[in-house]
């Protein structure tokens, strides 16, 4: 299931609570445009994002980072998600 997650990147708080749970990425990433129109901000500053997991979640659980990734196994990822933004 996909999950978005309250993510801080403050590494003192490696569990995320979990904001909302979806059962596609596309219903996810609605939902984080929707936070985002909320809150009138950019997607990098609502500190939240989408992450896949295969443990079962529910909204306010908190999920430890070993238990979730950025992308789906097998998930085709988008060409400018693949490299990294730092020299």
């Amino acid at each position: 299931m996909y999950a978005m997650i309250y993510d801080e990147t403050d590494p003192n708080k490696p569990m995320k609570q979990v904001i909302s749970v979806h059962k596609s990425r596309t219903a996810a990433e609605k939902a984080l445009d929707k936070r985002m129109k909320t809150l009138g901000k950019r997607v990098w500053e609502c500190d939240a994002r989408i992450v896949w997991t295969d443990k079962k979640v529910r909204v306010d659980d908190l999920i430890n980072p070993k238990d979730f990734a950025t992308w789906r196994p097998g998930e085709k990822i988008p060409e400018g998600e693949r490299f990294s933004d730092a020299d």
